[in-house]
Order: C-alpha cells, then structure tokens, then sequence
C-alpha cells in the first residue's frame, strides 16, 4: 500500500498542470499520483500520459468524460490505494520541504501503528502580484504534531482559521466509507469535500508545514471575484448542501459542532458578501432567499448565525449598511489576498 495518494483533477490543464505533477514527484514510490484527466480538449491527456509512462511506479492517468472538479474527486476516492488521500488542483503544488515533513510525519504513525482520519497542514494564498504572501496557519487551533479528538479541550478554531480543501489530508478509507459523492457540474464543491466527512472524524492532527500553495489569479479562476458573482447561483446551492446536512447532524462532539458551525457561519458570509458587492437587486433578492432558506430548514441555527459577527455584517440594513458590509470585505481582502 501507498501511504499517500495524491489526486490531480485536470481540465485543460496544459499551461501549468507540469509544475503541480513535478511538485509532487517530490515524494517518491511511497507516493501514489492519480491524474485524473476530465474530458481534456487540450493537451492535458497526452501530459498525463507521458508522466505515467515515464513514473509507472508513482503516477497513472486516468482519462474520462467532464464531469467537473467534483466528479474528478470522486474518481480518484474510488481508485485510490494509498493509506491517506490528498487532492491537489493542477494550477497549485506543495512546497517541497513541507512536503517531506508531511510524509515524515505519516510515516512515522504507520510505524509506530498509530492512524488517524485527519492530517490539517498550512496552506499558502499565493496570490499573483503580491510579495508577502499569506499562510493560513492553525497554530493556536490545534497542538502540533498531537493525535487529538474532537472531545479534547485543545481544539479552539477562530472564525479566520479557515479550513479549506487544501488544508486537508484525509485517511482514504474513512473517506470512502463516508459515502460521499460530489456533484458534477458544479463549482464550489471543496466546501462539501471539507464538511460532510468531517462528522466521521474521530482522530485528527495538526502539522505545521506550509505544504499547500493556491495559486490565485489565474483568468477565469473559480475564486475570481466577478467569477463568483456569476456563478452565485452554484455558491447558494453549495450553501443549502451544507444547511441541510448540518440541520441533520447536529448530534456529535462539541467542539465539532463549533467547527462546523464556524464553516457554515463562513459560507453563509461569502454567498452574502458576493451578493452584496455586486449591488445587483436580482442577486441582493437570492441572499434574502438564502437567508430565508435557513430560517425554514432550522430556526434555530438561523438564530444563531444571525447573531453573529459576520451574520450581523452581512445583512446590516439599507444601502448604508451594504456600504459597509463591502467596506469590511475589501479589507479582508487585502489582509488575506483570497481572490
């Protein structure tokens, strides 16, 4: 067995997939790369082809109809055979010391006979044009290097410690036997991959290495700011994923709760704030929408994300209030550089 597997979505990927893939060769044949070609038209699925001729032993490629980022994630749960799972989107790579710790520290459960369902590493907003980039850290949240559960008193995640798809690294059969299943055809599904199997985690440890580089800036990227604004439609969907799931699984640790609570609190935040900052009265409608949702689906978590710092934020009243909702996210920005 692996003891990681990597997972590499592609979609037309040619101009910049080469540094992601070399970036993970790096870790060697105790390193597992699927990569997972998702109806390429460009040259993607011969890249991927010439790599796994030329490291029989590490990567295969994986070649089938679009389906999306999130259904390329789901291909590569189902084939993968490494002990732990990690996706990496081939516009971003790992760094390569931290990368080596990562592996050091996984390799040392396996011989010391210890498993855990989660590994939480930094990652890095590596935004084009800006020299001090950001890494979002969660010293402080959790004990390094620690094998905690979601019980321990340890556990104190702040509301900007946010935990992306890039943080984590999953153990693959709890992964699996979570059953999940991301939509296609739908942008923003790292946010389910991040939630749902978070309820079956019962071990998790944090490593603080700077493994994960998001690449931000790309043209047409995802996370572009006036792309989200046209696809927030697929950001409020996203977000009634999460409610419905949430509002159904409310019984688990304490501290698990806070943290999904925190997430949702998060999500809830971006679909507004991007509503907001489009000062478009269609789109300022769909977060009314939105919020209402909540409120229908579970009236008390509605209470409890209203009263919050961001979901006070986000629905201050009138064109004023909107003014400074978009004020206290362009401060954001600069301080995180997120889109």
């Amino acid at each position: 067995m692996k003891l990681l597997t990597i997972t590499v979505p592609c979609f037309n990927s040619e101009d910049y997939m080469e540094k992601c893939i070399n970036s993970l060769l790096i870790g060697g044949e105790e390193v597992e790369i699927l990569i997972v070609d998702d109806g390429s038209t460009d040259r993607t699925s011969g890249i991927a082809d010439e790599y796994q001729n030329k490291y029989p032993e590490i990567i295969r490629a994986i070649h089938k109809e679009n389906g999306g980022h999130g259904d390329a994630v789901n291909t590569g749960i189902m084939n993968a055979t490494g002990k732990y799972f990690k996706v990496c989107d081939s516009d971003d790579w790992f760094d390569a010391s931290a990368y080596k710790k990562v592996l050091k520290t996984l390799r040392e459960l396996e011989e010391g006979g210890e498993e855990i369902d989660l590994l939480l590493a930094n990652y890095v907003y590596d935004k084009v044009g800006r020299k001090k980039k950001k890494v979002m850290k969660y010293a402080g949240a959790l004990p390094e290097k620690k094998i905690i559960g979601w019980n321990d008193d340890d556990i104190k995640f702040n509301k900007f410690q946010y935990v992306l798809m890039h943080s984590v690294i999953y153990r693959t059969k709890m992964l699996k036997e979570s059953n999940l299943r991301l939509p296609k055809h739908t942008f923003y599904v790292d946010n389910i991959y991040v939630f749902k199997p978070m309820v079956n985690v019962k071990k998790l440890m944090y490593i603080n290495a700077d493994l994960y580089h998001y690449f931000i800036g790309r043209e047409g990227q995802s996370v572009n700011e006036q792309t989200m604004i046209k696809r927030i439609d697929q950001q409020i969907f996203i977000n009634k994923v999460l409610i419905d799931f949430f509002s159904n699984n409310k019984d688990i640790p304490k501290q698990m709760y806070k943290f999904l609570f925190q997430y949702m609190d998060m999500m809830m935040c971006v679909s507004s704030v991007m509503c907001i900052i489009s000062k478009d009265k269609e789109k300022l409608e769909k977060k009314r929408q939105l919020w209402d949702y909540l409120r229908i689906k579970d009236k008390e978590l509605y209470r409890q994300l209203r009263h919050t710092i961001f979901g006070i934020w986000m629905n201050l009243p009138g064109s004023f209030g909107r003014f400074l909702s978009r004020t206290g996210y362009q401060v954001m920005q600069k301080v995180f550089g997120f889109n």
